[in-house]
């Protein structure tokens, strides 16, 4: 995969820690797989549970060094930033409402942070945080991995061409039926902190997976949104957040799109779906299926691109590691953020500027994420009335 640019001089792995993540915790062992698949990082501290004793035994099995096995990420950062080998980037991978004291931590001390998605618990944080990011001079990921399948950079390539002429319409949807019966209070440790506001925020399914399917409509197509109209729902007895919404978005420049995400949509695995529509042709992404892109234009027949084919433009290619008909899944996208923020890091360290093809999403990302989910909920609390974002 050619994200890197020259690839005659050897680089050194970004040196890496990690905050959360610990013995079962599911995201954690995905962003060391992502982080670890191109060889661009090595893990080598971490916080990685509530407890001093619990990171311990962690890292252990990690591999760790037991002395860079720290109880809490306020003494990981202080310790690491003292240290002539630290970690030059951290990966965080926590509850939300520790996302915003954990990377103010580190990026006080100008280590990078590479953050798991929403950004904040709420969007006071958000915005809080993003002035501890402009100030600085450590870079900051948020890791909506979705972003990373070759065939989605296509089809944002393709709408920034002009192919789908003037967009129209832009809808999204991420249906899942995991959450469908009040499995958190069983313990599950997932579904437990999903649903508490306390760890999560005032979202439910519109803060997990709503901000995934809101991201992807509006990376593809390009638009911002000016304000939306939003009926929120918790269907399961007991749950304390919203378990399913059905969200009208009004973007700048005039295109309508729809929303829909679900945890209680029984049937759907992860059934993240994005389709836009344009004066000249529309196009459709499944994540169940992508290595492939549908495109139309307007009076043709459809037209079917695939991964690594003969169709895919330079800005798939370049995140396109294996041959055509290999597929490639959810493990490469999540690492090809991985590899675009060790571009932009290995750039800064050598005091070059970052390659304009380098795509991550940004600090800003997360704000517009945040104030998404926040706008949901005040609308359904309004019974679905407009409100500017």
């Amino acid at each position: 995969m050619a994200i890197e640019g020259k690839t005659e001089e050897r680089i050194a792995k970004i040196r890496l820690g990690m905050v959360g993540g610990g013995s079962g915790a599911f995201i954690g062992g995905v962003h060391r797989m992502a982080a670890r698949l191109d060889d661009r990082f090595e893990l080598v501290a971490g916080a990685l549970s509530s407890t001093a004793e619990k990171s311990l035994a962690s890292g252990r099995e990690l591999g760790l060094d037991p002395q860079r096995c720290y109880g809490s990420f306020e003494e990981m950062a202080e310790r690491e930033a003292a240290r002539p080998d630290g970690i030059e980037a951290v990966s965080i991978v926590t509850p939300n409402h520790v996302h915003y004291p954990a990377a103010k931590a580190f990026l006080e001390r100008g280590i990078h942070v590479i953050c798991d998605k929403p950004l904040t618990s709420n969007l006071e944080d958000a915005k809080k945080l993003k002035a501890v990011a402009d100030a600085s001079r450590a870079l900051f990921v948020l890791t909506h991995n979705y972003t990373g399948y070759p065939m989605v950079r296509h089809a944002r390539e393709l709408v920034l061409s002009g192919a789908l002429g003037e967009i129209r319409l832009v809808q999204m949807e991420y249906p899942q039926d995991w959450l469908a019966e009040p499995i958190e209070q069983t313990g599950q440790k997932q579904a437990a902190w999903r649903t508490d506001p306390k760890q999560s925020g005032v979202g439910g399914s519109t803060g997990d997976i709503g901000t995934h399917a809101y991201n992807l409509g509006c990376f593809i197509s390009g638009l911002e949104i000016e304000e939306l109209a939003a009926d929120v729902h918790t269907f399961v007895d007991g749950r304390q957040l919203d378990d399913n919404a059905h969200v009208m978005l009004r973007f700048k420049g005039g295109a309508k799109g729809l929303l829909w995400c679900s945890q209680v949509a029984v049937g759907h695995e992860n059934g993240l779906k994005v389709r836009v529509y344009g004066t000249k042709a529309g196009l459709e992404w499944v994540q169940a299926d992508p290595n492939y892109l549908w495109f139309t234009r307007l009076g043709e027949p459809k037209q079917l691109i695939t991964r690594g084919g003969a169709g895919a433009g330079a800005a798939a290619q370049r995140v396109t590691r294996i041959p055509s008909g290999h597929p490639e899944g959810y493990l490469e996208a999540f690492a090809t953020i991985y590899v675009e923020a060790a571009a932009a890091i290995n750039a800064v360290k050598s005091g070059q500027p970052v390659d304009p093809a380098v795509t991550y999403p940004t600090i800003d990302d997360g704000v517009k994420g945040v104030a998404f989910v926040e706008a949901c909920v005040t609308s359904s609390k309004k019974n679905g009335a407009w409100v500017k974002v």
